[in-house]
Formats: C-alpha cells, sequence, structure tokens
C-alpha cells in the first residue's frame, strides 16, 4: 500500500502535467492567457483533491491484487 505522501507526490506530478494540457487547450480555442491559466489552476485544484481521494479508495479494494508468496524457510 502506497503511503500518504507517495499518493500527494503522484497526484501533485500527475495534475502537473494534465493542467499544463488543460490550460494549452482553453489558449488554443480562446486565445486568452488569463482565461487559459485561471482554467489550468481551477482544474488542477479540483482534479489533485479527486485524484488523491481515488488513490487512497484504491488501496483498499483488492482487486487485481496478487498475494505475496509465503516465506519459504529452510531447516
Amino acid at each position: 500500500m502506497d503511503s500518504h505522501s507517495r499518493s500527494v507526490a503522484k497526484a501533485i506530478s500527475y495534475r502537473v502535467f494534465g493542467s499544463l494540457s488543460t490550460g494549452f487547450i482553453f489558449y488554443f480555442l480562446s486565445g486568452d492567457w488569463k482565461l487559459s491559466a485561471g482554467a489550468g489552476i481551477a482544474d488542477s485544484v479540483i482534479k489533485l483533491g479527486l485524484y488523491f481521494l481515488h488513490e487512497r479508495v484504491w488501496n483498499h479494494i483488492n482487486f487485481g491484487r496478487q498475494k505475496a508468496p509465503a516465506p519459504e524457510y529452510e531447516i
């Protein structure tokens, strides 16, 4: 299971790339840097929180996880 700090670091790095792409898309569509920056910041703040919650919930779901093999001891 990931630590809280690891989940935060993953969320931040993911959102940086996502928010930059949102800002560029808004700029491409509107030509307004202020609108693009605002959209990128709002996107980052909202989705950062959602991603963190998503990661924490999935840490409690065992779907798709394999159990670690039991250690073998030699006598």
